[in-house]
């Protein structure tokens, strides 16, 4: 058992951690508080390969053999300097570019995955609708056949990016009378007429724009299929497996920056003539977060691992880290808040963003209580969780 990062994961978390010093960090609550995309950057990192390293050469790729565990290192890295940033992970590869390589033609392949990986196109996903959140098989949306394609109409809502993306992959039904079997996918070109994105304001994660879509007689071509006529729930499940390791590493990261910004002010502030990490009760709050965070990130990993071994369909191990991700973001993000008491709450440091950032982790890509009920159904015999 390896718990050691390879020389090319450690010189590849180096650059990351230079990169977002250099391009986030410091930029980060500006744009939160302007609610601005920063889209340059995202097309920095696409440039870097950030999104290309678990994809084959042939579709522009890095083809690494642990391309899977490279992502998660990344997107922990960037999300540390911001959870909006680290969205792009999902938009761009986990939940786009890796739906289209494993259930894509040749020509969807090779039309979508180079751009969605260099961020020379904008991707999202689109699943979620207003009343159908948890429960996803209660969607409304549906792309009904027709000689030459299919015609698409419905809503989408809380669809990260939308507003921004150049193609989505949707999720509709195609035949609502047969059910589960009646799910299917779609790569839409989200230029096409019909087509609409409102941004939506929200708590967090505010320079990541959220949006609503709305699809009015949507007109798609036959190759807008993603997969087969029917393939909707296991190409939709098997892509939130994938999106739920982008929502873990990207908890971790931003537990790792409250870990990090919560040491630097209790090694600089006094009180009583004392550092204030010298008194107990912040050293509690200190060893609480250090060891949360590791045991989230050796989850995590543990995931990306299993991935980079062709284990895709690894939901339970995937749902432990993602759950444990999300309630080490909001305990380390709330220790952090206690320790910087008045100045925690005021916009003077990053604390006040990590504090509405992390509770995205419990509610985006399956809730904590979906995780816990995975979790649980499997430890009780009730439903296995790898399938």
């Amino acid at each position: 058992m390896e718990f050691k990062l390879s020389e090319e994961l450690q010189a590849m978390r180096r650059s990351a951690r230079e990169f977002t010093e250099k391009e986030i960090v410091q930029y980060a609550d500006k744009w939160d508080e302007q609610h601005h995309f920063p889209l340059e950057v995202i097309r920095k990192m696409g440039e870097l390969g950030y999104f290309a390293t678990a994809t084959p050469e042939k579709y522009g790729g890095l083809e690494m053999a642990d391309g899977m565990l490279a992502q998660a290192v990344l997107c922990e890295e960037i999300g540390r300097g911001s959870s909006s940033v680290r969205v792009a992970f999902n938009t761009q590869f986990l939940g786009t570019a890796l739906s289209i390589l494993r259930h894509g033609t040749e020509e969807q392949k090779k039309r979508w995955v180079p751009d969605l990986i260099s961020a020379r196109k904008i991707g999202c996903f689109a699943i979620t609708e207003p009343n159908a959140g948890s429960d996803v098989l209660s969607m409304k949306t549906t792309a009904k056949p027709v000689d030459d394609g299919f015609i698409l109409n419905g809503c989408k809502i809380w669809i990260s990016y939308a507003s921004k993306a150049d193609v989505a992959i949707v999720y509709a039904y195609h035949d609502r009378s047969a059910g589960s079997k009646g799910l299917s996918a779609f790569i839409v070109d989200m230029h096409l007429p019909g087509v609409c994105a409102r941004d939506l304001d929200k708590m967090g994660t505010r320079s990541s724009p959220t949006s609503e879509i709305s699809f009015d007689n949507v007109k798609l071509p036959r190759d807008a299929l993603l997969g087969s006529l029917g393939d909707g729930v296991k190409i939709c499940f098997g892509s939130l497996n994938q999106t739920r390791l982008g929502c873990a590493s990207g908890g971790v990261g931003l537990a790792q920056a409250c870990l990090e910004a919560a040491v630097r002010y209790a090694n600089e502030r006094e009180q009583f003539g004392k550092k204030v990490g010298e008194y107990q009760m912040n050293q509690d709050l200190i060893g609480q977060m250090a060891v949360q965070i590791e045991a989230a990130r050796l989850l995590t990993y543990r995931a990306a691992w299993q991935k980079d071994q062709g284990e895709f369909g690894n939901t339970l191990e995937t749902s432990y880290a993602k759950y444990m991700a999300a309630e080490t973001a909001v305990f380390c993000a709330h220790a952090a808040m206690k320790i910087f008491s008045a100045y925690g709450y005021s916009t003077e440091y990053p604390v006040a963003r990590f504090y509405r950032d992390a509770v995205l982790y419990q509610i985006v890509e399956g809730t904590a209580n979906i995780q816990k009920t995975i979790i649980a159904q499997d430890a009780l015999g009730y439903r296995k969780a790898n399938r």
